[in-house]
């Protein structure tokens, strides 16, 4: 029997980045079958790797002190790495024994925008072939996400949140989005819906609960994690948010997803997949940095997209997907 293969998988500090850059740890535990991960994050993306199968140890760095680095190599100098795979771009492989490997180079300010899936896939050379975001979840992950649903049926899942107010669109709105998906002439009357989220949105939260009976509600704030989160999502029959990380936990849970966007470029950012869709308003990305250039201001840019358009856009999401779900049962 073949020996263990060291990896050592260096992933991105932003939660985002690091959900839409999983797929290449995917790949990686695909065609290695004797691989052992140790995984390095920063407080928020190194949990997301805790199920991965083959783990060996995950690394938390705080911050990017030259410290918090120097204890990492302390951590990892004295083992001889079949290969390196760091997303960050770091100068660690420099310092490490290592046979191969694959670090991120600075993005060209001179080139055309490249898609971060992409730009993950090129770091293995995987560009033909981007793998798709995704994230392992284990059996306690699966559990804590079942004790929370309770019973099979269709879900609807929305995440009214976003890490700027610039990109939230307003809670109301996705109200008459669920109230109309999961009404008696929708196409998921007897659905319940899920809202996912963070402490913060639970203002949002609390408005569009109000869309159905609150036993058709399951609310995830302060009870599971980001990971048991993407487990839940796994259950969902159809997903709407804004530009965020729960969005992208959604596509990478495999769930038809819908998600509005404004004032950042889906070219780039966007959720991947499939049956991953986005939607905005009339104005262009230029009309957006003509009242705000640093996009960094507490402006809500999301009043231009009705609601009309984005319910059109989820039931013909829903439709198109629905043999996909037939043909899974």
């Amino acid at each position: 029997m073949a020996g263990r293969f060291p990896i050592l998988y260096v992933t991105e500090a932003r939660v985002e980045d690091s959900i839409l850059s999983s797929g290449v740890l995917k790949r990686l535990h695909d065609e290695i079958p004797n691989a052992a991960f140790t995984v390095v994050g920063g407080p928020e993306t190194a949990p997301l790797y805790r199920d991965v199968p083959g783990l060996e140890a995950l690394h938390v760095v705080q911050g990017d002190s030259r410290g918090a680095w120097l204890k990492l190599w302390a951590s990892l100098r004295l083992r001889r790495w079949g290969l390196v795979v760091d997303l960050r771009g770091s100068k660690l492989s420099d310092w490490l024994s290592r046979k191969k490997r694959a670090v991120r180079a600075p993005l060209d300010a001179e080139a055309e925008p490249l898609h971060k899936v992409l730009q993950a896939a090129r770091v293995l050379q995987l560009d033909d072939d981007p793998p798709a975001p995704f994230l392992f979840t284990g059996g306690k992950t699966e559990a804590a996400a079942d004790a929370l649903i309770k019973r099979d049926g269709p879900i609807l899942a929305i995440g009214p949140g976003a890490d700027w107010v610039g990109k939230t669109w307003p809670a109301e709105r996705f109200t008459k989005v669920a109230t109309a998906l999961l009404g008696a002439d929708g196409p998921m009357p007897e659905g319940r819906l899920m809202i996912v989220g963070a402490d913060a949105d639970r203002d949002a939260a609390h408005t569009i609960r109000f869309a159905v009976q609150r036993d058709r509600v399951i609310e995830t704030q302060g009870k599971l994690d980001l990971l048991q989160t993407c487990a839940a999502l796994k259950r969902a029959r159809l997903y709407v948010g804004n530009d965020s990380l729960w969005t992208h936990l959604a596509a990478a849970a495999g769930v038809p997803t819908l998600a509005a966007f404004g004032p950042s470029d889906e070219a780039i950012e966007g959720p991947w997949g499939a049956d991953a869709r986005t939607i905005r308003g009339p104005k262009r990305l230029q009309e957006f940095r003509a009242v705000d250039p640093g996009l960094n201001q507490a402006i809500n840019h999301m009043y231009d997209l009705r609601a009309d358009p984005v319910v059109d856009a989820a039931v013909t999401l829903h439709a198109q997907t629905e043999s996909e779900v037939a043909e899974a049962v």
